[in-house]
């Protein structure tokens, strides 16, 4: 949350460990540290792809020519392989890796973010009322943590709240936390809207960073700025049309998204059978 209460989720992995690089968008430093932009390591390489391949599961040969492509070496990738095996994000399977349960979740977010599962919005709104006692400082996390994936926003301290227009599961955590209402504001949704999301900023930084995916001439910056494109995406409130501003900008940074995706992934595969 930001001093005001909006929420300004900055959901996405730390910088992993392995070679290093620039962001390959020819950009000053400070400008890509405001977009969101992170140096690529063996790890970011090694974790996007998997995390953007259906089944999230490939042969070595696929990863270190991933890996090659960015300027980083095989031993660097195994090294990286090797840790992330150790770290719980990766498991041997078939000659190949892939992801681990908990990446995969990570995966769902990722696809639902890309193509949000919604339904038809009648002006109700999911209320969440935290009405457990004594929670201990990592039950509180582990809520927050599940708000935040589900996009709900905190109105005031232990309520959270956002359209119902979003089909998904609630976790345990919530349930066991909170109770649960469907309601509507007796005033204008889209103020309470503005108030609880800063829609703004959230627009501005997608259309700097559709800027930044179409304007990358290799294939360092493409692939960096679509990293920060999709972690961009997961902070999306994905609330009804009737709630944003007439010129939001989701779905044109969705469909700028799955072309560099859909390029990127012939890339790599071009580049892993040679």
């Amino acid at each position: 949350m930001d001093g005001n209460g909006k929420s300004i989720d900055g959901t996405g992995s730390g910088p992993g460990r392995g070679s290093g690089g620039g962001t390959g968008l020819g950009c000053e430093t400070d400008i890509g540290e405001d977009l969101g932009l992170r140096p690529l390591t063996a790890r970011s390489v090694v974790l996007s792809t998997l995390l953007g391949h259906h089944p999230p599961h490939l042969p070595v040969r696929s990863l270190v020519g991933a890996g090659e492509l960015f300027g980083i070496a095989e031993g660097t990738i195994r090294v990286a392989l090797s840790r992330m095996v150790a770290a719980g994000d990766l498991e041997p399977r078939e000659g190949g890796y892939a992801l681990t349960a908990r990446l995969l979740e990570r995966q769902a977010r990722q696809d639902d973010s890309l193509s949000p599962r919604t339904r038809r919005w009648r002006g109700q709104w999911e209320i969440a009322v935290v009405t457990a006692e004594r929670r201990p400082a990592a039950e509180r996390a582990a809520l927050r943590q599940a708000m935040t994936r589900l996009r709900l926003a905190e109105l005031r301290e232990g309520t959270w709240l956002r359209p119902a227009n979003l089909v998904r599961k609630h976790p345990p955590v919530v349930a066991g936390q909170c109770t649960l209402l469907t309601g509507a504001p007796d005033g204008d949704p889209r103020r309470l809207a503005e108030g609880l999301w800063d829609l703004d900023d959230w627009a501005r930084r997608a259309r700097a960073l559709r800027s930044a995916l179409e304007r990358a001439t290799e294939p360092a910056g493409e692939f960096t700025a679509g990293a920060a494109v999709l972690r961009h995406l997961l902070a999306d409130p994905l609330l009804p049309g009737d709630l944003l501003p007439a010129d939001w900008p989701g779905t044109q940074l969705r469909g700028s998204y799955e072309a560099f995706r859909n390029g990127m992934g012939r890339l790599i595969h071009a580049h892993a059978i040679r």
